[in-house]
């Protein structure tokens, strides 16, 4: 039987307000490979400057294995990072996304505006399912900050 493709279009935006931590403070936290692997993933290829790129590569419990590499397309010290990038689960193509992320100084420290726009590839992934597995990486992010 043949498999029916087909690819799903969304743009999402995830919030965060992280008090007691300043824009460059945020920022470090996406830009310094050591801090970055706390919270998100250890990186085989750390190139954080523009025309760079990030590539991680894990296998979970279960077998699963998912590959994340991203192009920097822009970067803005404290201010915002744009990239491009693909994941990818058991060797098949899940999505192709660009995403920026935008540090903004509050009173009382950063928020951080994450917005999303990607192509979700033949139902391996949804926006919905991508949307709050964006919250969950930003809350592991802000715990950085409240130790």
């Amino acid at each position: 039987m043949t498999m029916q493709r087909k690819v799903e279009h969304a743009v999402f935006t995830v919030e965060r307000v992280y008090n007691g931590a300043n824009p460059e403070r945020v920022f470090a936290a996406w830009s310094n490979a050591e801090t970055k692997a706390k919270w998100f993933a250890k990186s085989e290829v750390f190139e954080f400057r523009t025309g760079g790129r990030e590539v991680n590569r894990d296998t979970f419990p279960d077998g699963t294995t998912v590959s994340f590499e991203a192009h920097y397309q822009e970067i803005v010290a404290d201010e915002r990072i744009v990239y491009s990038y693909s994941l990818d689960m058991n060797g098949n193509r899940v999505s192709v996304s660009v995403a920026t992320i935008e540090f903004q100084p509050t009173d009382e420290g950063t928020k951080l505006v994450f917005t999303e726009s990607g192509a979700f590839l033949d139902g391996h992934d949804t926006p919905a399912m991508r949307e709050h597995g964006t919250g969950i990486m930003l809350d592991m992010l802000g715990k950085l900050f409240s130790e």
